[in-house]
C-alpha cells in the first residue's frame, strides 16, 4: 500500500485496510492535512483473520473467567472494541472533515491510543496461547455509530456514551480478573480505564463547545434513536473516573438514576 502523505489520507488508508498488520501497526502519521476526500460513509476493511458474526455474543460470567480460554475470548472482544473505536475515529475525520483541525487531530490521537491498547490485548491473548483468529466478533459499534449525522452526535455517542461506559466496564472487569488471580489482565484493564479518561474528557469538552451545555438532557437528546443512556453505563458507575473525565456530578447522578420505564425519560421522536 502506498504510504499516506496527509493525515486524512492516513485515516482513509487505516479505515479501508484489509491487512491485519496494517491495522495493528500502521505507518507514521503525516504532519499535514489535505482534506481532499469528500465526506462519505465509508465502511471498514476487514482482514481475513477476523471472523465476523451477526449474532449476539455469549455473555461471559465471573465464574467462567477461571478458564484461560474464556479470559482470552474476553480480551479478544476488548481488542475488537478498540479496533472499531480506532476505525470510527478515522471515519469521523473523513465524515466531519469541516470540523476544526484541533478536533480532527484529537480524533487521530485517540485512534493511536486505541491501536496501542489493541497491542496490549493481543500480547495478552497470545500469552495465553491463543490467536486473534480463534474467536468470532461482532461489529456492534459499526452497527450504531455511523447513524450519527453531526460531530455533536458523534462525541455524544462514542466519546461520552460508549467510551464513558468503558470506564465502568474496565473497573468491573479489573475486579473480576483480580478475583480469579489474573494480575496481568487486571493491570491491563486498569491501564486502559485510566487512559480512556482523556478520551471521554475530549468528547465532553467538544460537546460543551458545540452545544453550549453539559446538561444530561441535552446530551440524551443527541443520542441517535433508538439508543438510550441504558447502553452508556455499566451496572455500577465508576464515578471517580467519570469525574476525572470532567463529567459533572449532576450528569453522573442523572445517568446513574436514569430509568427507561420512567415516562419522563422517554426521548421525544
Amino acid at each position: 500500500m502506498e504510504m499516506p502523505q496527509s493525515k486524512d489520507a492516513w485515516a482513509r488508508a487505516y479505515l479501508l485496510s484489509q491487512d491485519l498488520k496494517y491495522k495493528t501497526t500502521p505507518p507514521t502519521l503525516p504532519t499535514t492535512w489535505n482534506v481532499a476526500y469528500p465526506q462519505a460513509d465509508l465502511r471498514p476493511g476487514r482482514p481475513s483473520e477476523i471472523s465476523l458474526s451477526t449474532k449476539k455474543l455469549k455473555r461471559i460470567t465471573l465464574g467462567a473467567l477461571a478458564r484461560s480460554e474464556v479470559r482470552a475470548e474476553l480480551h479478544h472482544r476488548f481488542w475488537h472494541h478498540e479496533l472499531q473505536a480506532a476505525e470510527l475515529m478515522c471515519w469521523a475525520v473523513l465524515k466531519f472533515n469541516e470540523t476544526p483541525e484541533e478536533f480532527r487531530d484529537g480524533l487521530l490521537r485517540i485512534c493511536r491510543d486505541e491501536i496501542r491498547h489493541m497491542a496490549l490485548y493481543q500480547q495478552y491473548i497470545e500469552g495465553l496461547g491463543f490467536k486473534l483468529q480463534d474467536f468470532a466478533v461482532r461489529d456492534w459499534f459499526w452497527e450504531r455509530v455511523p447513524t450519527c449525522q453531526t460531530p455533536l452526535q458523534f462525541v455524544a455517542l462514542l466519546g461520552m456514551g460508549l467510551e464513558g461506559a468503558n470506564l465502568d466496564h474496565t473497573t468491573r472487569f479489573a475486579s473480576w480478573l483480580s478475583a480469579v488471580g489474573d494480575s496481568r489482565g487486571e493491570e491491563i484493564q486498569k491501564q486502559v480505564g485510566r487512559e480512556e479518561v482523556a478520551h471521554v474528557r475530549f468528547a465532553a469538552r467538544w460537546f460543551r463547545v458545540w452545544s453550549g451545555s453539559s446538561d444530561f438532557d441535552r446530551w440524551r437528546a443527541e443520542l441517535p434513536a433508538p439508543l438510550s443512556p441504558l447502553l452508556m453505563r455499566g451496572k455500577v458507575l465508576s464515578k471517580g473516573l467519570r469525574f476525572k473525565a470532567e463529567l459533572t456530578p449532576d450528569f453522573v447522578a442523572r445517568l446513574e438514576s436514569w430509568d427507561p420505564s420512567d415516562e419522563t425519560n422517554v426521548k421525544e421522536s
